[in-house]
């Protein structure tokens, strides 16, 4: 398969590709395709423990604040801190019935930005097992990470056939900030949840939309862009069933307006979770816009605007221009035919993602972090399918881990 592969932007067929997505070539050999994908998130855990482990022994060395031997004991106990230890909080004592306030009354971080279905999954393995909060985060996180590149394989494949698949998931695995999918976060546990609903709207099973949307906004922010990119495919599939004559039942209309709705509601229940119990109206949004304050200070929340107010802050005029110039960029990066090639889906779903990163969120070091949810446009034939390509990207991503990890785990944070 090459670049070329059809540019049209129609939902996919559920068929899929004629392609055998079920085999992969990897180093010479024809593989079942989740035994390459396993493997080579294998090979990525391996390498990236070997650099955590090095850094971890270094602070130790050179005495470095926040990761060292005396600070963390045990290399597990480093791999569960920073936000982790919102997440061990919530594990152990649930969330707080009153919003932690500053002498001025500006509500300061605590626990409700962080979601519940990670810590409650973990709480369930440490009962089970007795196993303390940090092994037991990482261990949720290295197996979801591993459901997450099947998925993501599967998805890519399913549209542009194995090979895009394969590397797609190399990327993901052996990329810059892969060290959070073994990190007592719920990234990883994110990423199968988003993947898998991306992977049902593309297999136009609706119905299955719900329970993974639904689990998905509550264990990360971001749930919004399932419910968006079904709206967008609903839109454009009527609009070819009206044009062109193409099929679009009333069965398929029911099941993407209902998981629509349902997803959406999902995606907007936790501020009213956290507004109930804590009897504050907005206490979601505060606690969220405690952690801006280190870098705009206190502000209202607006939608829309907090990356130019981020980037006005520290550039001016020339800040809001780089704004305006990231999302033209990124508009022409998704009008790329490698990139259509992917599908309507996945177009859909990379515009309704980014769009609620740009709508709600402050473009500071967490930002990197977030971007791996946008892993499917790594799959596109015009990068997949060039070898020398793909092989700057993957070693890039590998040179460039041990760099994310200093400046993002001892400098500041992931």
């Amino acid at each position: 398969m090459t670049a070329g592969t059809s540019s049209s932007l129609r939902p996919a067929n559920p068929a899929g590709p004629s392609a055998d997505v079920g085999q992969v070539r990897l180093f010479g050999r024809d593989l079942p395709w989740w035994a390459a994908i396993l493997g080579l998130y294998a090979a990525s855990r391996v390498l990236t423990t070997g650099l955590m482990l090095v850094l971890y022994l270094l602070a130790g060395a050179f005495h470095w604040e926040g990761g060292s031997p005396q600070a963390h004991p045990t290399f597990l106990g480093f791999a569960g801190t920073w936000d982790a230890s919102y997440y061990r909080r919530i594990v152990e004592h649930g969330y707080p019935a009153t919003l932690p306030t500053d002498a001025a009354g500006d509500v300061q971080q605590n626990e409700w930005a962080f979601l519940p279905l990670y810590p409650l999954v973990v709480r369930g393995l440490m009962a089970a097992t007795g196993l303390g909060f940090a092994p037991a985060g990482v261990l949720v996180a290295v197996l979801c990470g591993a459901v997450a590149a099947l998925v993501l394989y599967r998805l890519v494949a399913a549209r542009v056939g194995p090979v895009s698949g394969l590397w797609a998931a190399a990327f993901f695995c052996f990329g810059p900030l892969s060290f959070v999918l073994q990190i007592a976060y719920a990234e990883s546990m994110f990423f199968v949840l988003l993947f898998g609903g991306l992977w049902a709207i593309m297999a136009r099973r609706y119905w299955t939309v719900i329970p993974l949307g639904v689990a998905a906004a509550f264990t990360r922010p971001g749930e919004l862009a399932l419910p968006l990119t079904l709206g967008i495919i609903f839109v454009i599939r009527s609009l070819l069933a009206r044009r062109e004559g193409e099929e679009f039942g009333a069965r398929d209309r029911v099941a993407m307006l209902v998981a629509g709705a349902v997803t959406a509601v999902a995606g907007l229940a936790w501020p009213l979770v956290a507004a109930t119990v804590t009897g504050t109206p907005g206490a979601y949004v505060e606690t969220e816009l405690s952690w801006w304050t280190g870098f705009i200070g206190r502000v209202a929340f607006v939608p829309l605007t907090p990356w130019f107010l981020f980037t006005w802050r520290y550039a001016s005029v020339a800040g809001a221009l780089l704004v305006v110039a990231v999302i033209a960029g990124y508009a022409w990066l998704l009008n790329r035919p490698s990139v259509r090639a992917l599908g309507t889906e996945v177009v859909a779903y990379a515009s309704s993602y980014a769009l609620y990163l740009f709508a709600v969120f402050l473009p500071q070091q967490s930002l990197f972090r977030l971007l791996m949810p946008l892993a499917p446009l790594a799959g596109a034939p015009g990068l997949t399918h060039n070898v020398r390509a793909r092989r700057i990207v993957l070693i890039a991503g590998i040179a460039l881990q041990p760099v994310a990890l200093v400046l993002l785990w001892f400098i500041g944070y992931p």
